[in-house]
C-alpha cells in the first residue's frame, strides 16, 4: 500500500456554504467551517464570511457536511470471515465456538489485510475514528496492536486501538479454546508495552490504547481487576463486551454467582473510564447504576439484530446519564464496516422499541458526538470552533436520493452509504469517493485470498 500524505495543510480552508450541515450542537454551520492546522476555527452561519483571508476555498453546495464519525466498537480482524456459511444462521456462543479454531490461524499478513479492509471500508463510510477490540494472540500474532498501528497510520485515520486478551479457556470453564489463551502475566506486559510505546495524548491524538479483555465467558476476575488496576496507574480507558446476550447473564451467575453488572462492580469496572460493547440485557437498576458512574455504551445493532441477541435499550441509557456511541462490530456479525449504515440501523432499530418520533439527529449525534464521549475523546465529534478538523461530507445525487427533500434526513432515510469526502485533522483522506495511494482491486484480491485460505485451513 502507498503511505498517503500525514502533513495537515497550514493555509485557511474555507468549506463554504454546504448543501446543509449537522453539527451535533446548536451552532449554524450554513455558512461553512473555516480550517487551519487541523483545526476548526470558525463556523458560520449563512452570509458570513472568514473573518480573515483563506487561501484556499472548497464550494460544498452539493454536499450535505457532518463531524466524522466514530466507530466505537468493532474486531477488524473478522472482515476475513464475513458471511461464512457455518455460522450464517447461528446465535453468538455456536457462532464463536465455529469461529475461534478459524481465527487461531490469523497470520500478521492476515491481520494486515484485514485491517485495511476494515478502515477502508469505514474511511470510505465517512468515519475518522474507529475503536477496534482484537483479543486474539495466536503464536505469531503476538505483535498484532503493532501491525494494526502501522495501518491506521498509512491510512491517516484516528484509532482507540484496544489491547484484548483471553484468559479463561474450555479447560477452567470458559468458552475459548486453549491454543486462543494467554497466561496473565504475558497480557500485563504486553499492555503496559503497547501504552508506553503507542498511547497519544491531547485532542489531535492519532493512536490511543485501551485495556480490553474480551468477555466474562473468556476472561478471569483477575485479569479484569488487574487491567483496572493498570488502566487506572496508566491513565487510559478500558473496554469490554457486557450484557450482549442471556446467555452470557446465564454464565455469570453460574460461573461468578453474579448478574454482569455486579461482576462489572466486583472487579473495579463501575467506572467513567470503562465503555461496554452492546449492552443489552441490563435492568432499570443496572442501568440507573451504570449511569450514576459514566459507564458507557457502544451500541451495534446491526450485529445485535444478526445474531438475534436483542436490542439495546438506548433511550432509557442516555437518560439515566450513560455516554452512547454507535458501533458496527465485527465484520463477522455485521458483515460490514459501514458508520452511516449503522446509524441508519440504529435509528430504525430504536424507533421500533420507542416510536417513530426518535429524530434522524438523535441518530447522528449517537454516531458523532455520543461516539466521541464513549471513546473519552472531547475534541472530535463536533463542529464548533477548537475542534479536529475531522469532516465527512457526502453528496446527495445519486438515483436513491431523488424525490428527497430534507438533505440530513435523507442521509439516513435514503440510505447513504459512501462519503464523497472524508478530512482528518484538516487532511483529506477521500477525495471523490475514493482513497488516494490505495489500490482497492489489489486489496480485494489478495484479502479474498487470505480468508479463502484462512477458512479452508
Amino acid at each position: 500500500m502507498t503511505a498517503l500524505p500525514t502533513t495537515s495543510p497550514a493555509a485557511r480552508l474555507w468549506i463554504r456554504n454546504p448543501q446543509a450541515s449537522f453539527t451535533a450542537n446548536s451552532l449554524d454551520a450554513s455558512g461553512g467551517l473555516v480550517i487551519s492546522g487541523g483545526i476548526i476555527v470558525e463556523v458560520l452561519a449563512a452570509g458570513q464570511l472568514p473573518s480573515a483571508p483563506c487561501q484556499q476555498t472548497f464550494d460544498a453546495g452539493n454536499h450535505v457536511l457532518l463531524p466524522g464519525l466514530i466507530n466505537t466498537h468493532h474486531h477488524f480482524y473478522q472482515t476475513l470471515t464475513r458471511a461464512w456459511g457455518p455460522v450464517a444462521n447461528a446465535p453468538l456462543f455456536p457462532w464463536l465456538q465455529n469461529l475461534y479454531p478459524v481465527w487461531a490461524r490469523l497470520t500478521p499478513r492476515d491481520l494486515e489485510l484485514a485491517t485495511t479492509v476494515a478502515l477502508a471500508e469505514l474511511l470510505l463510510s465517512g468515519c475518522t475514528t474507529a475503536a477496534d477490540h482484537h483479543y486474539l494472540f495466536p503464536d505469531g500474532l503476538e505483535h498484532a496492536i503493532d501491525v494494526e498501528v502501522d495501518v491506521v497510520r498509512q491510512l491517516g485515520m484516528r484509532a482507540t486501538l484496544t489491547r484484548g486478551s483471553m484468559t479463561l479457556g474450555t479447560d477452567d470453564g470458559g468458552l475459548p479454546p486453549q491454543p486462543t489463551v494467554q497466561l496473565p502475566e504475558v497480557v500485563l506486559a504486553d499492555s503496559e508495552r503497547l501504552i508506553r510505546q503507542y498511547h497519544e495524548r491531547g485532542d489531535d491524538a492519532v493512536i490511543q490504547i485501551a485495556l480490553a479483555p474480551c468477555s466474562p465467558f473468556s476472561v478471569t476476575k483477575e485479569i479484569m481487576a488487574e487491567s483496572a488496576a493498570m488502566a487506572e496507574r496508566l491513565d487510559v480507558r478500558l473496554h469490554t463486551h457486557l450484557a450482549e446476550t442471556l446467555d452470557e447473564e446465564d454464565f455469570c451467575r453460574e460461573m461468578f454467582g453474579l448478574r454482569t453488572v455486579d461482576y462489572l462492580d466486583s472487579v473495579g469496572w463501575l467506572t467513567g473510564r470503562t465503555w461496554l460493547g452492546h449492552g443489552i440485557h441490563f435492568s432499570d437498576a443496572e442501568i440507573a447504576r451504570l449511569g450514576a458512574a459514566g459507564t458507557a455504551v457502544a451500541h451495534c445493532p446491526t450485529s445485535n439484530m444478526r445474531l438475534a441477541s436483542g436490542t439495546a435499550r438506548v433511550l432509557e441509557l442516555e437518560d439515566a446519564g450513560v455516554p452512547v456511541g454507535l458501533g458496527v462490530d465485527g465484520s463477522a456479525s455485521n458483515d460490514a464496516s459501514n458508520m452511516i449504515l449503522e446509524a441508519r440501523q440504529a435509528l430504525y432499530l430504536q424507533r421500533l422499541r420507542y416510536g417513530a418520533d426518535v429524530p434522524v439527529e438523535r441518530a447522528l449525534g449517537w454516531a458523532t458526538r455520543g461516539s466521541a464521549a464513549v471513546l473519552g475523546r472531547p475534541g472530535l465529534g463536533q463542529l464548533a470552533p477548537g475542534m479536529q478538523a475531522d469532516l465527512a461530507l457526502f453528496r446527495l445525487d445519486d438515483l436513491r436520493f431523488s424525490g428527497s427533500h430534507d438533505p440530513i434526513a435523507a442521509l439516513l432515510l435514503c440510505a447513504a452509504d459512501r462519503a464523497d469526502r472524508v478530512m482528518v485533522g484538516g487532511a483529506w483522506r477521500v477525495l471523490d469517493g475514493q482513497i488516494p495511494g490505495l489500490d482497492i482491486a489489489g486489496l480485494i484480491a489478495e484479502h479474498s485470498a487470505a480468508a479463502r485460505k484462512l477458512v479452508n485451513g
